[in-house]
């Protein structure tokens, strides 16, 4: 395949003058930059409550939560729609604390901790039915369930997720009060 002119040979090679350049004018090189316009992060990402977890490929948690629609245990009175929404969002959240993409696992930890794998908890379905009613559709609300969920135990091992479950179930549980 041709290479284009301008594109040097070999790493050694200078760059070679645009044909379009009068002879002996050169192209200064490159100055410095720095980040000054109005979206540029100079501070980095911020971090905090209501701003979410950034990382690689975090929307790939909707497609592995489609994929386990058929395991969902939801109450006739809860909305897929709202419970997938908080699974996949607690699903990013855990796989961006470890700088990656989601994987299944991620989905498999979410569903537990919200209790919407295995059997539907006598008491759950009360507190659960007013902590993800309309969070599909209420950005404000997801982030207070997500942001209830404290890091550590979403970086814990799957086998060892049950361990903490009666804590932060008492989290959301506040959380699903506030709301109502």
């Amino acid at each position: 395949m041709p290479t284009d002119p301008y594109v040097p040979n070999n790493i050694d090679s200078d760059p070679r003058q645009l044909p379009n350049l009068a002879p002996g004018v050169r192209i200064p090189p490159a100055g410095s930059w720095h980040a000054d316009r109005p979206g540029d992060l100079v501070a980095g990402q911020p971090h905090g409550d209501m701003l979410g977890s950034p990382g690689p490929d975090v929307g790939y948690a909707r497609l592995l939560v489609e994929r386990r629609r058929d395991r969902f245990v939801i109450s006739p009175h809860e909305s897929r729609d709202d419970v997938e929404a908080v699974v996949s969002e607690l699903a990013m959240k855990r796989a961006s604390s470890f700088g990656r993409a989601p994987v299944s696992a991620d989905v498999e930890i979410a569903m537990e901790l919200l209790g919407f794998s295995g059997e539907i908890p006598l008491e759950a379905p009360a507190w659960r039915l007013h902590l993800v009613h309309e969070a599909a559709h209420e950005y404000a609300k997801r982030r207070r369930i997500i942001d209830s969920v404290p890091l550590e135990v979403l970086r814990l091992p799957p086998e060892q997720v049950a361990e903490s479950m009666a804590g932060v179930r008492a989290a959301l549980e506040a959380v699903a009060v506030h709301e109502s």
